[in-house]
């Protein structure tokens, strides 16, 4: 069986039928699958899903301090640029286009560390990346950790329900697993290790990594705003939290065919190019789709794209090695094309 067919835990109410075709669990299905994989009591091996939920509710005081206490207009903007901008476009530069895609490469570890504590910790790497890489494998096809097609919910919870490694990988698929993430420099288990807590991450390092980070932005949030400045940053950064799983349902348009001639030019899967998320996330995700591993992703002169900016800018410092751009390559291959052939029917339609 292919590495990416069992890489992933799989759901209890599993990926497709005895056809083939995709299960689309019911509501009650895969909130059942969703409290039983965060119950650390009947398996600690479920303690790296349930911590990344615990961060999120342990945002949420923040959140409602921010509310009650701090809700001006100058915290209000502030949340806003937190959530909406620096956070999404920390994503894509970090967890999307480093960790997963390597499509740049850090001049030293110094500067890999510096990027990936740009914002507040919340997502962790592991459960990000090793399901990534199987989303662009398996793309709106059964097994794709965040198939559109079945439903709001199910990307929704993905993080719990299908995203996390399987906790039975022989040792030579453990070190696969450990070969797509050593580059993110976060310390793997071994492989007795991970029997025994099912992940590649040690349970310490998670931990720790999780308090110094947020003592250090609570602290340099305090120093420049007080509590206020504070508390509603982490508010915005659990606002975020729980938006960005919602992404790649609108981001896969819900499981519809609504991509756009001229515009999305990947029609492999359901992915389409969408404004907001561009904008302030880099995230033109059929542009993506159809260069995973490009450092940019905002092709046309209007399609704005911070995360492209910041590698850029870090390559130009010196912090960033290298890069893939195929900026050009998209414009040889499909946009120029598309031009002349609208072109050719444009004459065609006059000569009639």
């Amino acid at each position: 069986m292919p590495f990416l067919d069992h890489v992933l835990q799989r759901p209890s109410y599993g990926w497709k039928d005895n056809q083939g075709n995709l299960v689309r669990p019911t509501a009650g299905q895969v909130f059942l699958e969703f409290f039983s994989r965060l119950n650390v009591f009947k398996d600690r091996r479920n303690w790296l899903p349930f911590l990344s939920w615990l961060k999120v509710l342990c945002l949420v005081p923040f959140f409602i301090v921010f509310l009650v206490y701090y809700l001006h207009w100058w915290t209000l903007l502030a949340a806003f640029l937190y959530s909406m901008i620096i956070m999404g476009t920390h994503g894509t530069i970090w967890h999307h286009r480093y960790c997963t895609h390597g499509a740049y490469k850090f001049r030293n570890p110094f500067w890999r560390f510096i990027t990936q504590n740009l914002t507040i910790n919340v997502i962790p790497e592991e459960i990000y990346v090793i399901s990534h890489h199987v989303h662009h494998a398996k793309s709106d096809q059964p097994g794709d950790p965040y198939n559109a097609q079945a439903g709001f919910l199910y990307c929704f919870l993905a993080d719990v329900n299908h995203q996390p490694i399987a906790k039975d990988l022989s040792e030579a698929d453990y070190n696969r697993v450990k070969l797509l993430m050593r580059h993110t420099g976060v310390a793997a288990n071994s492989y007795e290790q991970y029997l025994k807590w099912g992940s590649y991450v040690r349970p310490g390092n998670a931990l720790l990594s999780w308090l110094l980070n947020w003592s250090f932005w609570y602290l340099a949030f305090y120093l420049l705003g007080g509590h206020a400045l504070a508390c509603s940053l982490f508010g915005a950064a659990g606002f975020w939290a729980v938006g960005v799983r919602t992404f790649n349902y609108e981001g896969h348009a819900k499981g519809e065919d609504k991509q756009r001639e001229g515009t999305d030019f990947s029609q492999n899967d359901k992915s389409i190019n969408q404004l907001w998320p561009g904008i302030v996330a880099g995230e033109w995700h059929n542009n993506h789709h159809l260069y995973p591993k490009s450092a940019r992703s905002g092709f046309k002169r209007h399609q704005v794209d911070l995360a492209w900016y910041y590698i850029k800018l870090m390559h130009t410092v010196g912090a960033v090695s290298s890069y893939k751009d195929y900026k050009k390559h998209f414009y040889t291959h499909y946009h120029q094309p598309y031009l002349q052939s609208k072109m050719k029917d444009l004459n065609h339609d006059s000569v009639v």
